[in-house]
Order: C-alpha cells, then sequence, then structure tokens
C-alpha cells in the first residue's frame, strides 16, 4: 500500500485538475483501510520527495486530529515513536514544520507524561551545542505546548530556565523566534511560583525582540504578542521594567523604516501599558518621552502623492479599524492618556507640544495639533469645559477656514468631538458656530463626500444637545434636509440627512411636529425599497425613526406605532443584516416607550429574532493556521469522514473547532453592535411591556446572562444592563398583582443578579463595564427598594462593593496597587467611577430604616467628605458635597431618619457651610441644597445653627449671580420655615424670598416653593396677603405651564381661590397690577372650579 499512496500523493501536486480530481477519488478509497496509518507512516519516513513526505504528515494530522480514538492503541504506540524519528531524521524545514504540527496534534491527545519520548527528545535537542538542533527543537518544542500549554506545567521551570539560556543566542534569531512564541503560549497559565523567573526574563526577552527585528519584522511582528500576553495575564511582571520596555516600543513606534504592523504593535503596547499602569507610567517620568515620540507620528505627512486614509475621497467610513495606521495609534495613546492621567498632569506636558503643531506652517502638523485635541476632550472634558473651553473652541473654529482641506477636515472632526463631550457649555456658543456649520451645509452638493461626511458629524453632534436654542436654525436646518432627501442623487447624503434628522429631532423634540409628515413620507420609501445599495440608508432611516419614537409626543408618534413595528420585522424577515437588525431591535424598544401594547402581539416573534442575536456566534472569525496548498484535501477528507460511506459513529465530533489550529478570534463590529442593542432593547422592552413580557422573561434572562463573560466589554456592560432591568420588570410585574408566585420569581432573579453584580464590581477589569454595572445595581435598589436588601447580608455587601471604589481597591482601579498616595488627582473617568459608586448611598439611605443603615453610612461618609477639601478637583467638590444633600434628603423619607440626620448634623454642617462660600456654581448649588434638606431631615436638633445658616444665606444672595444657586437658596429657606417655623424671623425671610420668585432654572424647586406658600398661609395669612403682589405675577408664570407639576398646580390653585374669596378686595388689587393680557387669565384660573 505505501507505494501506491506514495503515487497517489505525488499525483496531487501535478499541476493537473484531472489528475488531481481522480488521485482525490482514490485518496478517499485508501482513507478507508485501517493500513492506512502505518502506510502513511512508512510515506513520511521513507519517501526521496519532500513535498511528498510533508503530505503524508499534514494528512496524518488530520487523521489523528479527528479520529484519534479510532486509531488502534499498537498504531498509536508507532506512530508516537515514528514521528519522532522522523523530526530528527528530516532535513527540510517545511517538512519539519508539519512534523512538529503532527506532534502538536497528538499532544492534544496524548498528554506529555504518556509520551516520555517526546519530552527526552525536546530536552536533548533544546540543550545541544549544535544551534541547527536547537532550533529544531525549539520549533518542535513551541508547537507542542502552544497546541496544549497546560499539562506542561510540571515543566515549566526548566523551560523558563531553557529560554533564559535561548534568549541570549542572539546569533540564532529562528530559536528566539521559537522561544518567544513558546513563551507566549505558557505565560497566560504561570504561577506565582514561577513570577521571580518570568521577570528575570524580561530584559532578555526585549533584547531578543531587538535582534529579531533586524533579522525578520515578520517574525518579530508575531512575537511582538508576548508583552500583549504579559500585560493582559500578569502585568506585574512588566512593571520592574516598565521603562525599558517603553522606551524599546517607542523606538519601534517612531521608526518610520520599519512596517506598520510593527509600528502599530509598538504603539498599542504603549497603550495598553498606560490603560493598566498609568500611575507607574507618571511615577517612572515616562509621559514626556511618550509624547516627543508620539507627536511627530501624528502630525507625519503621509508619502508623496499619497493621502492619509481618513483624508481619501472614499475612505468615508472613519470607523473602518482594518487600516490601523502608525498614525492612528499614535492619536490612541493619547486618547487613552486622557482616559487615565490626571488632566493637570497631562496638559502641563502636552499642550505646548500641541500648540506648536497648531501654529506650524506644516499642514500635517497643524492637522496632529487638532486630532490631539479632538482626543482630549472625552477623557478630560470636566479640565476643558471648566478651564480651556474658548481658547480651544477659538483653534478649532480658526481652523475651520483653514487654506487646506486636510486640516478643515480634522477640525470638524475635532468641533465633532467637543459637541459630544464637552457638554453643557459648548453648546451656549452656538451663535458664533450654527452659521460656520450651515455654511458647510449650502455648499452641500459642490464639496466632496469624504468631507461632507465630517461636516454632517460635527453639525450632528452639535445640534443634537441644543435643545430650546436650536429654535431659531430649524427652519433652514430642515429645509437643508428635507431638500437632500428629495432631491440629493447621492445615497450618502441622503443617508447622512435622514441621520441629522435624528439629531435635530433630539434637540427640537415637538418643535419638528411641523416636519414630521414630509420626514415619516421618506423614511418609509426608503424602508419599503429592497435593492441592496440602500442598506446603509435603511440602517439610518430606523435609527432615526427609533429617535422620533422617543422626542416628537406619544400623540403624534402613536397612531403610527403599529406600523413601525410591521415594518421592522418585515425587514428582519427579508434581510439577513445584522446592522439592520440591530437597528430594528432599537425601534421596537423605541415603539415600547410610546405604545407597549402594540408590541404584546408580536413579542414572540421579536424575542425569538432577538435571542437568536445573542445565541449566535455569526461574525466570529477563527484564524486558522492551515496549510493553504493542503485545504482542498482537509474538506475532501472531512466529507468522507462524515458522509454517509462512513459508518463507524464518529465519538469526539466533527464539528468543534480544533483549538491548536486556532491562532485567534475576532468578532466583527456590527456583530457586536447587534449583540449590545439587542441586550438593551430586550431589558426595555421587557420593562415597558409589564406583565406580557413574563412569557419570555426566562429564556431571555438565560441568554442575556451567559454573555456576562463575553470577549468584548460593550455587551458584557450591555447583558449587566439588562439583568437590571429583568429585575425592574419582574418587579413592576409583582406590584402590580403581588401573588406570592411573583414575589418568588423576583427573588429568585434578585438572588442571582446581584450577586453576580457585586462580583463583577470587584473583578472586572474594564472601567466601563463596572460603571454599567453600578448603574444597573443602582437602578435595582431604586425600583425595588428593600425587597432588593431583604437576603441577610446583602445590605453590607452593596455598601463595601461602594467603599472599595471609592477607596480604588477593585481590580479595574489598577487595584489600587501601587501604593500611590496622590490620590487627589486621578483620571476624570476615575472619578466618574467613583461618582456612580456614590449615587448608591443616598438609595440604600432611602431603602432601608435610618438605624440600619448607619453602620454603613459611617464608614462611607468620611470617604465622601474627603473630596470636599478645596484641594480636590471641582468635579470631586460638587459629588461630594451633591452626595450628601442626596443622602439627607433620603434620611427625610425613612424611619429613624431625623434621628440620624441630627446625630451626623455636626459633621456635615462644617462641609456644606464651606462649601457654600465655594468658588465654583455648582459646589454652591449643592452645598446650599445640602443644608436646606439637613434642617428639614433633623428637624429641632441644628435649630441652634438657624442664625449662622441665615446670615450665610443672607450674605450669598446679596451678591449670588447663578441662577440656579438663587432657586436652590429659596427653595433652602422654604425647607427651613416649614421644619421649624417657630424658629424663623419670617417677617424678613418671606418679602425677600418671594422678591426672588418665579424660579428660572431649578424647576423642580418649584414644587418646594408653593408648597411652602400653602404651608405659610395656613399659618399666618396676613404675611402671605401682604405680600401678594408679587405672588400673584411668579403664580401667573408657571399656571398652565410644564413648570409645575399637577399637584403644585392644585395646590397653588387652591391657595389663590382661597385668597379671592376671603380676601377679594386686596385679591383685585394685586390682579389689577398685571398686564390686561395676563390678568384675563389670572382670573378666568381662579374662576373656573
Amino acid at each position: 500500500m505505501t507505494e501506491h499512496l506514495e503515487q497517489i500523493l505525488s499525483q496531487l501536486t501535478q499541476p493537473d485538475n484531472a489528475i488531481i480530481q481522480q488521485a482525490t477519488v482514490q485518496l478517499k478509497q485508501a482513507f478507508k483501510d485501517p493500513a492506512i496509518i502505518p502506510a502513511l507512516c512508512a510515506v513520511m519516513t521513507g519517501s526521496q520527495n519532500p513535498q511528498i513526505r510533508q503530505s503524508a504528515a499534514v494528512m496524518l494530522r488530520m487523521r489523528v486530529k479527528k479520529h484519534w480514538k479510532k486509531i488502534s492503541p499498537d498504531h498509536r504506540e508507532s506512530l508516537k515513536a515514528v514521528v519522532l524519528q522522523a523530526f530528527q531524521q528530516e532535513t527540510e524545514h517545511t517538512v519539519r514544520h508539519s512534523l512538529s504540527q503532527l506532534s502538536a496534534v497528538m499532544v492534544k491527545h496524548e498528554t506529555p507524561d504518556r509520551w516520555p519520548a517526546l519530552l527526552t527528545l525536546l530536552n536533548q535537542s533544546t540543550h545541544s551545542t549544535n544551534p541547527q538542533d536547537r532550533q529544531v527543537g525549539l520549533l518542535l518544542l513551541s508547537k507542542v505546548v502552544e497546541s496544549n500549554p497546560e499539562p506542561f506545567k510540571p515543566h515549566y521551570r526548566q523551560l523558563l530556565q531553557l529560554f533564559g539560556t535561548v534568549l541570549q543566542d542572539l546569533n540564532n534569531p529562528t530559536a528566539l523566534y521559537y522561544c518567544i512564541l513558546t513563551l507566549t503560549a505558557i505565560t497566560a497559565y504561570t504561577g506565582s511560583e514561577e513570577m521571580n523567573l518570568m521577570r528575570s526574563l524580561v530584559p532578555r526577552l526585549v533584547t531578543a525582540l531587538k535582534h529579531l527585528i533586524k533579522a525578520d519584522e515578520g517574525q518579530a511582528s508575531e512575537a511582538m504578542e508576548v508583552l500583549d500576553e504579559l500585560m493582559e495575564s500578569e502585568v506585574s511582571i512588566i512593571v520592574p521594567h516598565l521603562a525599558e520596555i517603553v522606551r524599546f516600543c517607542l523606538e519601534i513606534g517612531a521608526d518610520a523604516s520599519l512596517s506598520d504592523s510593527l509600528r502599530v504593535k509598538a504603539l498599542s503596547c504603549i497603550s495598553v501599558l498606560i490603560r493598566l499602569k498609568s500611575k507607574a507610567v507618571l511615577k517612572q517620568k515616562l509621559l514626556n518621552p511618550i509624547l516627543q515620540t508620539v507627536f511627530p507620528v501624528l502630525s507625519a505627512a503621509p508619502p508623496p502623492g499619497e493621502e492619509d486614509p481618513e483624508d481619501e475621497e472614499n475612505g468615508e467610513d472613519d470607523n473602518d479599524n482594518d487600516n490601523e495606521s502608525p498614525k492612528h495609534l499614535a492619536a490612541q495613546v493619547i486618547d487613552t492618556m486622557a482616559l487615565h492621567m490626571p488632566p493637570e498632569k497631562l496638559f502641563h506636558q502636552l499642550m505646548p507640544l500641541a500648540q506648536g503643531c497648531l501654529a506650524s506652517q506644516n499642514p500635517y502638523e497643524r492637522k496632529g495639533g487638532l486630532m490631539c485635541l479632538a482626543v482630549l476632550a472625552e477623557g478630560c472634558a470636566d479640565h476643558i469645559r471648566t478651564k480651556l473651553l474658548s481658547s480651544m473652541l477659538q483653534t478649532v473654529c480658526q481652523s475651520l477656514s483653514d487654506s487646506n482641506q486636510v486640516v478643515r477636515s480634522a477640525g470638524l472632526f475635532a468641533l465633532g468631538q467637543f459637541s459630544e463631550h464637552l457638554q453643557p457649555e459648548v453648546s451656549k456658543y452656538h451663535a458664533e458656530l450654527m452659521p460656520l456649520l450651515l455654511g458647510y451645509m449650502s455648499g452641500l452638493n459642490q464639496a466632496k463626500i469624504g468631507h461632507v461626511t465630517k461636516a454632517f458629524y460635527a453639525l450632528e453632534n452639535f445640534v443634537e444637545n441644543l435643545g430650546d436654542d436650536i429654535q431659531p436654525y430649524l427652519p433652514t436646518l430642515m429645509e437643508t434636509m428635507l431638500s437632500a432627501l428629495s432631491s440629493s442623487e447621492s445615497l450618502k447624503i441622503k443617508e447622512l440627512s435622514v441621520s441629522a434628522i435624528g439629531a435635530i429631532a433630539n434637540a427640537a423634540k415637538e418643535q419638528l411636529v411641523p416636519y414630521f409628515s414630509p420626514v415619516i413620507e421618506s423614511l418609509k420609501g426608503f424602508l419599503t425599497d429592497t435593492r441592496d445599495e440602500m442598506r446603509a440608508l435603511q440602517t439610518q432611516a430606523l435609527d432615526t425613526l427609533s429617535v422620533l419614537a422617543r422626542t416628537i409626543g406619544k400623540d403624534v408618534f402613536s397612531p403610527l406605532a403599529a406600523e413601525c413595528v410591521q415594518l421592522g420585522l418585515n425587514l428582519t424577515d427579508a434581510v439577513d443584516d445584522p446592522d439592520l437588525r440591530r437597528c430594528t431591535y432599537s425601534l421596537f424598544s423605541a415603539v415600547s416607550t410610546v405604545s407597549a401594547d402594540c408590541l404584546v402581539p408580536h413579542l414572540p416573534a421579536i424575542s425569538t429574532v432577538m435571542l437568536l442575536s445573542l445565541k449566535s456566534t455569526e461574525g466570529v472569525k477563527a484564524h486558522l493556521e492551515e496549510d493553504k496548498q493542503f485545504v482542498l484535501l482537509d474538506d475532501d477528507d472531512e466529507e468522507e469522514e462524515s458522509g454517509a460511506g462512513d459508518t463507524i459513529l464518529d465519538d469526539d465530533g466533527d464539528n468543534d473547532l480544533a483549538v491548536q489550529d486556532v491562532a485567534g478570534f475576532t468578532v466583527e463590529n456590527a456583530y457586536i453592535d447587534e449583540k449590545e442593542d439587542a441586550c438593551d432593547a430586550l431589558g426595555e422592552i421587557a420593562f415597558n411591556t409589564g406583565v406580557a413580557f413574563q412569557p419570555f422573561l426566562e429564556s431571555s434572562f438565560q441568554q442575556v446572562y451567559e454573555l456576562r463573560d463575553f470577549p468584548h466589554e460593550d455587551v458584557r456592560r450591555a447583558a449587566f444592563g439588562a439583568m437590571g432591568q429583568f429585575c425592574r420588570a419582574q418587579h413592576k410585574v409583582w406590584q402590580a398583582s403581588p401573588t406570592e408566585e411573583n414575589h418568588q420569581a423576583l427573588h429568585k432573579l434578585l438572588g442571582v443578579v446581584l450577586p453576580c453584580f457585586l462580583e463583577a464590581v470587584r473583578a472586572e477589569r474594564e472601567r466601563q463595564v463596572v460603571m454599567g454595572v453600578l448603574e444597573a445595581l443602582n437602578g435595582v435598589v431604586k425600583s425595588c427598594q428593600g425587597e432588593a436588601l431583604q437576603v441577610p447580608g446583602r445590605l453590607a455587601e452593596i455598601s463595601h462593593a461602594i467603599r472599595d471604589v471609592l477607596k480604588k481597591k477593585t481590580v479595574c482601579q489598577d487595584g489600587g496597587g501601587d501604593g500611590d498616595d496622590d490620590d487627589e488627582q486621578q483620571a476624570e473617568y476615575d472619578a466618574m467611577l467613583q461618582e456612580f459608586a456614590g449615587e448608591g448611598i443616598p438609595l440604600l439611605a432611602s431603602a432601608v430604616p435610618a438605624d440600619t443603615f448607619l453602620p454603613y453610612l459611617n464608614e462611607l461618609l468620611p470617604l465622601i467628605i474627603n473630596k470636599a477639601k478645596s484641594s480636590c478637583t471641582v468635579a470631586d467638590r460638587s459629588f461630594s458635597v451633591g452626595t450628601l444633600g442626596e443622602t439627607l434628603h433620603a434620611l427625610t423619607k425613612v424611619q429613624g431618619g431625623a434621628g440620624v440626620a441630627g446625630r451626623l448634623s455636626n459633621r456635615l454642617l462644617p462641609v456644606l457651610v464651606s462649601g457654600v462660600k465655594d468658588s465654583d456654581p455648582e459646589v454652591r448649588n449643592n452645598s446650599v441644597y445640602g443644608l436646606g434638606v439637613l434642617a428639614q431631615a433633623a428637624g429641632p436638633i441644628v435649630v441652634s445653627d438657624y442664625p449662622m445658616m441665615l446670615s450665610l444665606f443672607s450674605n450669598l444672595l446679596a451678591k449670588e449671580s447663578d441662577r440656579r444657586v438663587i432657586d436652590n437658596l429659596c427653595a433652602a429657606l422654604c425647607r427651613m420655615i416649614m421644619t421649624n417655623f417657630e424658629c424663623m424671623p419670617v417677617d424678613q425671610v418671606v418679602p425677600a424670598l418671594i422678591a426672588q420668585l418665579p424660579l428660572k432654572e431649578d424647576l423642580e424647586e418649584n414644587k418646594t416653593v408653593y408648597q411652602c406658600l400653602a404651608f405659610l398661609y395656613s399659618k399666618n395669612p396676613s404675611l402671605v396677603v401682604s405680600q401678594l403682589k408679587p405672588i400673584i405675577a411668579a403664580s401667573n408664570h408657571v399656571l398652565g405651564t410644564k413648570d409645575i407639576d399637577e399637584e403644585t398646580q392644585n395646590t397653588l390653585l387652591l391657595l389663590l381661590r382661597d385668597v379671592a374669596q376671603r380676601h377679594s378686595q386686596e385679591f383685585q388689587g394685586a390682579v389689577m397690577s398685571l398686564p390686561a393680557e395676563q390678568r384675563t387669565k389670572m382670573t378666568a384660573v381662579v374662576t373656573q372650579s
């Protein structure tokens, strides 16, 4: 059989399809003979033709991979011996490579301790004095260890000692390469006992990589992954050598003579190190060297005659990550710094470099400067908003009229980033910015599409947050967009216009009603057109439809709700596209907020398609390490193996991807987005459809719960969010129908979800995910109140999780492990994470009796008060006093709250009083609110502090210019009056208070103010009557508007009607002082019953 087999394999290498097909049929036949294994072994060791020897090794590998259990024990043993013999006598590298892959597949089945001859060979060859033997031994070692790293654990120490020697063999780059690949494979499995050995290898590793780069950039690029592996699985190995690794990566990143893929890897390493160890990077003074390297890369001009990908006319999709370039990574390094470093430290060193670029004569340096400003906006938003906004905006606006389009495009990108991240302050510049942006829109048809895309990006992000300020621009904006929809030839411009209408709707809300019909007609037209080229436009149309559902008002949208659901379902049936499905889920979810009843009949169909999206592994690509020329045979082999001719049951299954052949997994972005949006939508639909969703809750929960460990953080975050929504949905069902069964279902759900949340806060590595978990946890506690805290110890666990975040003790906060005491300066996102945790304190306080929560509150308060120090950032000070205020407000509503508030008053008063004197209006505002609720919560206990508080407020009122602070000051006085009327000098306080009405900014406090006026009227009617003119004027301002809720409206009307009846003369006099139109309105309101 051996000769026959060699002949068949020889025919397979002929350049003639007919011969190959004939040989393939013969091969399939041969494979049915059990003697195929020894025959292949004979060919593999005996053939004179290396190509045939390699083919035999590959065939054996396929056979072993799929059918090891079917190979007889004798054949297995002889195969183990033959492979090693063949490996030792083989002289051709390609054949050796295939033999080592065959050995690797066998190690998957036969662990190393059951194959002692393999270990002996590895030991001899890797320690040989002959460099060639060492190289070959390391090739075999790398393949067998990569295929199954864990069983080699007992040999790790020995391997690491070997690597220490091999890494010094700098004249043998191939040996270095295989050595580093093996090290990469075992890194994730090493334990604490190997740490010191690993650590000592790092300097040698860096030197070896430098030599490998000179020898073979492709191999070096692959070997660089060892650094990723070290950082991801055990960053503490790297920390002692941080400076050395950073300098090495900077050298590569800066060297334009090296391949892009190598430079991208190096710069990416620096980003990861900043993300994981920003404190250490700062401490070791590496910020400046990194910036000095990154700026020239960021502002480099492309090669002559070329453009940067984002400036190319067809490079429309800025989100396309396939073309990652060194320039792209340089911007990412700055972005990562902004997200993970204290802004003060970063800006001090970065701004001089950015300003140098912005002032340059070279357009690419100006572009680099603008890209730098753009990527700072997200991570350093507070710092820019409070200290640098007007100068940075001026720079960006000037760039919009630059002579060079590359610079103008970068300016538009920066403006879009500012608009997205620097709210609300940036919107105040609408008078300067909107004319510039509308100017861009007027030349839509002449400009290049790539440039127009950036103009739309800037416009969308800017108008989306304008709110009522959009009014003067609305006619021009909608005229431009509707005209583009009806007359533009370009589908891309239509898509951009549809997207912009969504952004406009977010700001304009009901003001968009006059344009609703033409917009809806256009959208429907796009959604029913099934041509492939319409896909992107349809996706955008669905998105905008969802925005309209949420913004235009129930009355206007409800009549369309059922039709929208049907449109969405028709599209998911007709088109297989993850982006389109994602947008239909968002549409269903938006419709559930307007008209949940329309969804109910379709819930079986909707939940089925969404659960399929959650389960699907579509878009997950495994990168196979196959010898390309044998893929054909592999397919044929597989058909034969699983086809009808083969009656043996395949006991180990053909369909599982053999992991030893997988070099890695990637997931296409569209499928990640689809899973994320499916989670978000399922959660919202479950909550809004209530009891109708019950039949689908368990299956939905099961699928979502399994995504809590999904590789991509956006999906994990969405899964946690949906779990929180399911708990809230179940609680709502139980409240509507308080049966024992519903109660048990709620507690079963809470019993799984809350421990899962707490574990994620402790152990999840991504900060964004932990923020999402804390937000979901807060939502559950807010909705379910005491029900969420019934399990013994649950209150303690949640309080301790909050404490750990405030103390920076969680994994995503770098475990607090740098022992860095400089905790007042931190990255804004780290502060934001702590704010999410802090928001849980008042929620817990309102969920249980005050005395139950007091021991935990006592532990948490110092951590909050600590952030009110004058040396802390404005955001921290505002968060600190805001949290104190909200916690006191919670105590006003729970049993025992007054006693606890009284006990805390001595600690809290000085903090709040100091906050009232702060230089920042938001801190003053939160402190004034806090003092008001302290007076309300603690009642008589703080009466002795009233004179001091009144004097403080009086001084503040004399010089305060911020309207929100004044509104809160009025509300604080009202709370003091209602809580301790006898102790307030109302004759002096009330006229001063009423003179500040109506409230202008904090309209929620209207409730407090008008409640207080009604209270005063019951206690001291003559005082209210004496102030009737200003009271009537202020009331006239709010009656019949959205400024007050229904309950406040009724309180106010009862008060006014009673005054009109009992004190008609004074009332008439006050009404007569109003302008004629308002006089009629007031009279009508009071007289109608």
